[in-house]
């Protein structure tokens, strides 16, 4: 007999996931890594060649693998189908990357959401040589992330850099103000 808990651990979808695809509603929720942004992207070409209409994504994310949040944003945005963004939870890190791939005006959250931004962290290890390359790398990461955030939010880039510095926290109201949301929702029909 066909398991769903079992499927949706080895990365098939579970009954919720499937049943929320038929709504074209993506969901993207827990650590960013590899596996998820596979799926995710997987899911967002399928729909966009099954129709071009709308795509919700709910996304409620600590963050984590910057390359893999790059994976998702970068497929977002090389769909011609519109998607509405919606965050739930907490956006966080590669996870409020992922949310700003969408246009300001289909980027909203659920009243009790909150975001960070801030710069992206490694954990250099090898030779003196190997770290000084790994960190020039995280620096060139802050720079594109940090360009990125002014782009989507209409922020200077002096105060994106400013900002990401340390754990920069926003509940709704403050994501609103800073650009990076458009709007608070409470219900599906707010959308």
């Amino acid at each position: 007999m066909f398991d769903e808990t079992k499927e949706s651990e080895k990365g098939g979808l579970g009954l919720a996931e499937k049943l929320a695809l038929k709504s074209r509603t993506v969901l993207i929720y827990g650590e960013i890594n590899h596996q998820l942004a596979q799926r995710t992207c997987s899911i967002l070409l399928a729909l966009a060649a099954e129709s071009n209409e709308r795509i919700k994504i709910i996304i409620s994310s600590p963050g984590g693998h910057v390359e893999s949040g790059d994976s998702i944003h970068d497929i977002i945005q090389y769909i011609e189908t519109p998607i509405t963004m919606i965050g739930s939870g907490w956006v966080a890190s590669a996870g409020t990357h992922i949310f700003l791939a969408a246009p300001k005006e289909d980027r909203v959250a659920l009243p009790n959401t909150r975001f960070l931004i801030h710069q992206p962290s490694g954990g250099a290890q090898g030779s003196t040589e190997d770290i000084l390359i790994q960190t020039e790398q995280v620096l060139k990461m802050k720079k594109r992330i940090a360009e990125h955030i002014a782009k989507a939010t209409s922020n200077p880039i002096d105060k994106v850099l400013k900002d990401i510095e340390r754990d920069f926290w926003m509940d709704c109201s403050e994501a609103e103000k800073y650009g990076i949301i458009s709007r608070v929702i409470q219900t599906k029909s707010d959308i």
